[in-house]
């Protein structure tokens, strides 16, 4: 659902609605950013109380109006409206998918089921902004890229319906042979907001680096569109290097997510930063196509070194019976990176231009590694309970 929009929304917002502000463009991911974070939050939540087979149905419903919404938009503003939908689908959908693995395979593969996951979902951005490119290129922006959106949102939902089975019983499973402080009542969302999000100065690291991630991946989404094409590139190339950063981050998931199994997690969410640096700084400093797919190779692996791990490592120190709601907080910071990142880059786009914009956010990347390598703790612990409330 998301690689239908990474490389022809931003194009379109520029082409077939004639907006000239970079930071009007970039507003649809704002809107999806903003409703990805809140929700991510309650939904976990939820999840925790009523199941987490409701929730994946619920956010495959929310999918269902988001192509139809762009395929008949008559102004801008209904393109953030299918991507507040699309926000919701995500935070609801998505979550469920992470959380339900990670109750499925208990706490000592966790890197491996989570890498699995995000290998899943970022494969198919990265083929799903391909195909849309070259449908594109051979029709129009829109409204053929989009018909692929109502059979996959018709997908998602039969599966979701049909296949998948409710987890909460191996919560239960795994609480009963963790360690909990007795007489404790389960902790409320303010206490665990709290503690995922600065108690724990590994946590914290974590967060901060999850929100300038998905802050980079913000940039990428709604400006390299633009740069390229202010450069001459043509829709259906522009297509093909924004396959390739997605498509080298989900399949190497496969690879980091276990291998954060065994060497820990600090080490690759750092270097994985400086990494995606890297390969931002590279597409920005060298106006070449090959240049740009080697710029989206190395951002795509960084963000293979990050993505997985940093949700291993919340997992590390959260309690099975708060876990979910530990993560939701996470995912609330980390996809206010969106919205962040958005703003921010189109904002300085309109200041200064696309290629500042692009720096800046590199540098924050940097920046976010050298937080985690001195912040994050080295070693992996064992999941702990909160103290019990008074």
């Amino acid at each position: 659902m998301v690689g239908l929009e990474r490389t022809v929304l931003p194009l379109l917002g520029e082409q077939d609605f004639g907006l000239s502000s970079k930071t009007a463009i970039t507003s649809f991911i704002v809107s999806f950013g903003v409703t990805k974070a809140v929700l991510n939050l309650f939904a976990a939540r939820l999840s925790d109380r009523i199941g987490r087979k409701p929730i994946l149905v619920a956010g495959w419903l929310l999918a269902l109006p988001v192509p139809f919404l762009i395929i008949l938009a008559p102004a801008w503003w209904w393109i953030d409206l299918a991507n507040v939908l699309l926000g919701a689908n995500q935070a609801m959908a998505w979550s469920m998918t992470v959380i339900m693995k990670i109750d499925l395979v208990g706490p000592r593969r966790r890197g491996l089921a989570l890498g699995l996951n995000e290998f899943a979902g970022y494969f198919a951005v990265g083929v799903t902004s391909w195909v849309t490119g070259y449908i594109a290129a051979h029709s129009a922006l829109r409204p053929q890229p989009f018909y692929l959106g109502i059979a996959i949102a018709l997908v998602g939902l039969g599966l979701s319906l049909l296949l998948v089975r409710e987890t909460l019983g191996y919560v239960a499973l795994e609480a009963g042979t963790a360690r909990s402080a007795p007489g404790a009542r389960p902790p409320t969302l303010g206490r665990i907001f709290r503690m995922t999000s600065l108690g724990n100065p590994s946590l914290l690291a974590a967060c901060q680096a999850g929100l300038v991630n998905n802050l980079n991946d913000g940039m990428a989404w709604g400006l390299f569109p633009l740069f390229f094409a202010a450069h001459g590139l043509g829709v259906q190339r522009i297509g093909l290097v924004k396959a390739v950063y997605p498509a080298v981050w989900g399949l190497l998931q496969v690879v980091t997510g276990p291998l954060s199994d065994r060497v820990g997690r600090k080490g690759l969410i750092a270097w994985g930063m400086v990494v995606q640096a890297g390969g931002i700084w590279l597409t920005v400093l060298v106006p070449r196509f090959d240049a740009w797919i080697a710029g989206a190779v190395l951002q795509g692996l960084g963000t293979a070194m990050v993505y997985p791990t940093l949700l291993a490592a919340i997992t590390d120190h959260a309690h099975p019976t708060w876990r979910a709601s530990s993560l939701g907080v996470y995912r609330f910071w980390r996809d206010l990176g969106y919205a962040v990142g958005a703003l921010l880059s189109g904002l300085v786009a309109d200041l200064v231009g696309l290629g500042a914009a692009i720096h800046v956010v590199a540098a924050l990347t940097l920046g976010s590694g050298l937080v985690v390598a001195r912040l994050m703790a080295a070693p992996r612990p064992a999941p702990v309970a909160l103290p019990a409330q008074p």
